[in-house]
């Protein structure tokens, strides 16, 4: 019974809990992964992006975001919206059909899917005969044509997806309006378009994949116009006035037609071959599109000489003698032009041009001189160089915010001022309490400074440290060069650059000071980076230093890489953080932690070889330590090296083994006659069961070898104002805790500010603590008199913390990846411990303090610490008391990817990446939840079919599970409930302590 009597069951704390934790996944920032659909609606201005996951998401205005998941994940093929209608329809590769609505639920607007629909043929008749190529939402909103591989239209009603089967239309009766001198049977194969006219929705157009194009009454169920093409059809587009269709095809030609009433059988009024003479790839797509002054836009895909061109993936738009080749560095998957959508305007006047490539959503102003590229306010290409670590910073200053956004328009200076064209829907969201960064490093050097306030995830500023160093490339080249008579007019446009100069150059540690402006940068090369912010542009000289980490060692090689090359001479630097001081790690391995103090203008840096202290206003290094193990030879051999051997990993796991069977057979019978031993055996056993009765199950834990390869690994450092070397007097202090489970302390002693410059910082080792079991030390935290959190540098100086309470004892608190462990100080003795890996089975990955509020009151507050495991759980646990508080699942247990790149926030958020591009933000708590919230017009067609709208909200929490609104039950979490409810019932040994506690209660 003492198991059911323990504390954590006192119902005050329990509704205190619900009070101020609430597990919410809010809303995904960045570029879906592998985008595979794009549609759009001129009517309700939204743009949707399936995937080949089968996800589907709509985007308007900044703020306006909805999603919704296919349950077969199958790849989304094609996405159309219902004219004039809040309703999309979706074909998926498994030829199945969807209709999703937004539609108002409990005040709220959401993505529902509607119904679903898979077009049958006839009993043995082949997958080909129903296999959906092209689909057309007619006007009239009552019906979709669907054409299929076979050459049949069939006619679905909607919404119910009832095939009105006496409405097909069949190659055979197609074939009967056409001169058989001009076509046979397989000319009305595949059918590869469909339109409907722009003036008469009583006729459409269908375009055959052989070149066969028919133009075809609905009322009277016949061909009034047929066109012969002589090249393969890849697409078609009406003129807006319907005298004229343009049809694209494979040999990159593209035809003009012209339909009257007199003529049946037309010829082209024109064929063109845009990059010719030379055999040209195919034009998939194409737009032609009027304008006042008479000149149209003709905007298509593909065409490029397949010879010298064929591997580019380019849009090409032509207006008048104006012409260029956009030029995207990854595949593009569809695009769409924004033009005038009233009906009764007489030309397009197109003025934006939209391309959903495969990385990136790149936004074209047609209106600007040199049509110039739209800066997206969302579905920012997080990954346009693949992301090495991320570091976010919570409730910015204002000046160091606008000081940020300055530097960042600086470089945005050549994109268009133009309006977000994509503005549909508005959002009501509330204003962001406070001002967030996330800073994503890349592995090319670059840091990228986000606004991650609120829904959209938007760059404000990028940063490289490229400038620096000597690489191959030259910062000034310009990749857009283009010479005047060169062709075909190729311009690369876009973020997306998977290829870096140099990988030594990726980022791989970022620590920002939001109240000084000091930022540390650290890279794969060993290249530790201190900056400052500078708002203007400047030439300077990056001042030197080296930290050689093995200078005590010896018999040592390095076999990794060789260290960055740096640049003699003053740099010059764009406005912004421009870096100052190079401190370089010997040998230059990863580094591994870094920590900034810049209250005492110090910079800490730890890779697998040990860690050093650097004082960056005097330019001096204060101390290295090295940390390597005599067997770490494994620490010298480099994350790029290809010398690692597999026989040595081998015989490392043989010996391992060898040495834990040993060691168990020494505790069995080590020494003693047999009746000491048995006696002892004995005792043992009645304490284990004693143990047993009162506690859960511990798991046993393996003590790690002190000649593990990798135990020199600094994980973290850690600077604190506190008791080291006795009760009476504090001082500055640097922690730092290893792979091998070594804490390392260092008192320091830090010139007073009157004479900062003219005396150096000392530092003297004061501790070192070896955990028994070694497990990796990945957190170290002091806790004050209060026991509170020691605050950040400078923040008790900005009046934004209290001061930390000198008076009572402090406390150690060091995390391992297997237990939490509180240690008082000075005297470093064990007070508390919690061993997360006996008691859970797993370890701790990232672990941050967390302040999470009460959603009931103002007054109440309390710090946590926030822990994400190998699990992919996350578990808050309490200080100082290191109590369980409550868990959840967040990310799957094979997604290490996304457990390694996970942050938290100081409020109870997170990050972490579901995807190379695509960052999924989640929220512990129940008073800090970012989430879309917006309105979007419903059109409500009445029976004289005149359109009506009405407001909706959104909070497009839209199908997520976890993510959807505090407080609601809808059906699926009623039944998801009554599952675990059956699940529970079902489960023996709950039912058996349920038993006995009932039992043990009378």
């Amino acid at each position: 019974m003492r198991r059911f009597l323990r504390p954590g069951h006192d119902p005050v704390r329990e509704r205190l809990k619900r009070d101020l934790f609430q597990f919410n996944k809010t809303v995904e920032h960045g570029f879906p992964h592998q985008p595979s659909a794009l549609g759009y609606s001129p009517f309700l201005r939204l743009m949707a992006i399936g995937t080949r996951s089968g996800a589907i998401k709509l985007y308007g205005a900044p703020g306006v975001e909805f999603m919704g998941l296919h349950e077969e994940n199958n790849t989304v093929m094609q996405i159309h919206f219902i004219p004039d209608q809040c309703q999309l329809v979706t074909l998926l590769d498994d030829n199945s059909l969807h209709l999703w609505s937004l539609k108002q639920h409990g005040g709220t607007s959401e993505l529902r899917e509607e119904h679903r629909f898979t077009l049958k043929g006839p009993p043995g008749s082949p997958p080909s005969a129903t296999q959906v190529t092209a689909v057309l939402p007619h006007s009239s909103r009552e019906v979709l044509y669907l054409g299929t591989e076979s050459g049949n239209i069939f006619v679905v009603e909607l919404p119910s997806f009832r095939v009105l089967e006496d409405r097909t239309i069949t190659p055979e009766a197609v074939l009967q309006r056409i001169p058989e001198d001009n076509c046979n049977r397989r000319s009305c194969e595949l059918v590869e378009a469909l339109r409907e006219h722009p003036k008469n929705p009583d006729q459409i157009l269908i375009g055959y994949s052989r070149g066969l194009i028919v133009l075809w009454d609905l009322q009277n169920n016949k061909a009034t116009h047929h066109f012969l093409g002589s090249q393969q059809l890849e697409n078609l587009y009406w003129q807006r006035d319907g005298s004229k269709f343009i049809s694209c095809h494979y040999d990159g030609s593209y035809s003009q037609w012209p339909v009257s009433s007199d003529n049946r059988q037309a010829e082209p009024l024109e064929n063109t071959v845009p990059y010719g003479p030379f055999p040209c790839k195919a034009i998939s797509k194409i737009y032609w599109q009027t304008t006042k002054n008479g000149l149209p836009y003709i905007i298509f895909q593909g065409g490029m000489p397949r010879a010298s061109y064929g591997d580019r993936h380019s849009i090409s738009v032509i207006h008048g003698s104006q012409q260029t080749a956009f030029d995207f560095t990854s595949r593009v998957i569809d695009f769409f032009i924004i033009f005038s959508s009233d009906p009764a305007a007489e030309f397009d006047d197109p003025s934006a041009l939209v391309v959903l490539a495969e990385e990136e959503l790149v936004v074209i102003d047609l209106k600007s001189a040199g049509w110039p590229a739209v800066h997206p306010p969302y579905l920012a290409s997080l990954h346009c160089s693949a992301i090495t670590c991320s570091h976010h910073v919570s409730n910015i200053p204002l000046k160091l915010w606008e000081r940020i956004i300055s530097a960042g328009s600086k470089q945005n200076l050549h994109y268009s001022s133009m309006p977000w064209p994509i503005d549909g829907g508005t959002n009501i969201a509330p204003d962001p309490p406070q001002r967030d960064l996330l800073l994503t490093g890349h592995e090319d050097g670059t840091v990228r400074f986000w606004d991650a306030s609120g829904v959209c995830l938007h760059l404000l500023y990028k940063l490289s440290t490229v400038r620096v160093f000597l690489t191959d490339a030259d910062p000034n080249d310009n990749m857009n060069t283009l010479g005047e008579d060169e062709w075909p007019p190729l311009r690369k446009v876009g973020t997306f650059d998977p290829y870096s100069d140099d990988p030594r150059l990726g980022i791989q540690k970022i620590y920002l000071c939001k109240y000084s402006g000091y930022l540390a940068v650290a890279g794969t090369a060993g290249q530790v980076l201190v900056m400052e912010l500078n708002d203007e542009d400047a030439e300077h000289v990056v001042d030197h230093a080296e930290a050689d980490l093995l200078q005590d060692q010896e018999g040592y090689r390095w076999k990794g890489h060789e260290k960055l090359k740096t640049r003699d001479g003053p740099v010059r630097f764009e406005a912004g953080f421009q870096p100052f001081v190079l401190v370089q790690c010997q040998p230059p391995a990863v580094v591994t932690s870094l920590a900034l103090h810049s209250e005492w203008k110090l910079v800490a840096f730890g890779t697998s070889h040990g860690f050093g202290l650097f004082d960056h206003q005097q330019k001096r290094l204060v101390f290295v330590k090295c940390t390597l193990h005599p067997s770490d030879q494994l620490a010298l051999e480099g994350p790029l090296s290809r010398v690692k051997s597999l026989k040595k990993s081998l015989r490392q796991s043989f010996r391992r083994i060898r040495r834990s069977r040993v060691s168990s057979r020494k505790r069995r019978g080590g020494g003693g006659n047999a009746s000491e031993v048995q006696e002892a055996n004995a005792k043992f056993d009645q304490d284990v069961l004693q143990e047993m009765e009162l506690a859960p199950v511990q798991r046993k834990i393996e003590a790690r070898s002190a000649e593990d390869s990798f135990t020199g690994f600094v994980r973290t450092l850690y600077f604190a104002d506190t008791f080291l070397r006795d009760s009476s007097r504090h001082c500055p202090s640097l922690w730092a805790g290893t792979n091998g489970g070594t804490v390392y302390a260092f008192c320091l002693r830090v010139p007073p500010a009157e004479r900062r410059m003219d005396e150096p910082v000392r530092a003297e080792q004061a501790k070192e603590i070896q955990l028994m079991h070694r497990a990796p030390v990945v957190g170290i935290l002091v806790l004050d008199g209060r026991s509170t959190p020691l605050p950040e540098p400078l923040e008790v100086a900005h009046d934004l913390s209290k001061s930390p309470d000198m008076q009572g004892s402090h406390q150690l608190l060091v995390v391992s990846e297997e237990q939490f462990k509180v240690f008082t100080l000075p005297k470093v003795s064990s007070k508390l411990k919690l061993k997360l890996t006996a008691l859970e089975g797993c370890r701790v990955r990232k672990v941050t303090v967390a302040n999470f509020g009460s959603c009931k009151t103002d007054d109440y507050s309390e710090n946590d610490l926030a822990v994400l495991t190998n699990l992919g759980d996350i578990q808050i646990i309490s200080l100082p008391f290191l109590k369980l508080q409550i868990r959840y699942p967040c990310i799957r247990k094979e997604d290490v990817s996304g457990i390694a790149s996970c942050v938290f926030t100081k409020y109870g958020q997170g990050f972490y990446l579901i995807s190379p591009s695509e960052f999924e933000r989640f929220s512990l708590s129940t008073k800090w939840l970012v989430e879309p919230r917006c309105i979007v017009d419903m059109p409500e067609v009445t029976s004289n079919n005149h359109v009506h709208k009405s407001g909706t909200e959104n909070a497009a929490r839209n199908s997520r599970g976890p993510g959807k609104n505090p407080g609601d039950c809808g059906e699926d979490e009623r039944k998801s409930g009554k599952l675990m409810e059956h699940a529970l019932l079902n489960d023996e040994k709950v039912l058996k302590e349920i038993q006995s506690t009932l039992e043990g209660g009378r």
